[in-house]
């Protein structure tokens, strides 16, 4: 295990969880926090009490597990984005103007590292596109419900609304990692309806 990336102890709780579960949860922690390069199998298996095999045995190497924990926090954060968004109901107009406080829960939480796809591809060799394309489709379900909701509010171009929203949605989450300061997402909200308010015409 790294000395500077001291990991806890591993709970009677965390016992119960299958071996899956528990090497996902482990590398989600480590790879947000440290960055998927610094992190080593040794780190992820002692942070999730099982063995190195079982590591290799259920996802056949660390670029496999890295995989599988992108595809469980992609499912997990949209499931979260679109419930903040949808969950009070409204117009479509409503929900979308919900952007900005939506990430600003996000950006306030302590163990809030960045998106992860955006931190996959940013360590990721620029040459191989196996990071890129699970960024992408990440992406592409986000976009579609905001595509939804802006054709459902009658707005002008709504495709290209929703990669605008898009676009404000990604450099807010990477100049919150930066500076570390949730008021990013105060600025990312009137942007929002900026765009939004523009394509009313």
């Amino acid at each position: 295990m790294d000395a500077a990336h001291p990991q806890p102890v591993v709970d009677a709780g965390e016992i119960t969880a299958s071996p899956r579960d528990r090497l996902i949860e482990a590398a989600t922690r480590l790879f947000c926090r440290y960055g998927i390069n610094s992190v080593g199998v040794d780190e992820i298996v002692a942070a999730a009490g099982t063995a190195k095999t079982t590591l290799y045995r259920l996802f056949g190497s660390k670029d496999g597990l890295v995989e599988a924990v992108l595809e469980c926090e992609g499912r997990a954060w949209r499931a979260w984005f679109l419930a903040e968004i949808d969950s009070a109901g409204g117009p479509p107009l409503a929900r979308l103007s919900r952007i900005g406080k939506a990430l600003r829960l996000w950006f306030a939480r302590e163990d809030f590292y960045g998106c992860p796809f955006i931190n996959a591809v940013a360590e990721s060799d620029k040459a191989d596109n196996r990071m890129r394309s699970l960024a992408i489709a990440h992406k592409k379900i986000v976009l579609e419900r905001l595509a939804t909701l802006c054709v459902e509010a009658g707005l002008k171009e709504p495709m290209e609304v929703a990669h605008s929203l898009g676009l404000v949605i990604d450099g807010a989450i990477v100049a919150a990692l930066v500076i570390g300061n949730a008021s990013v997402a105060d600025t990312a909200g009137r942007t929002c309806a900026a765009i939004l308010s523009d394509a009313k015409g």
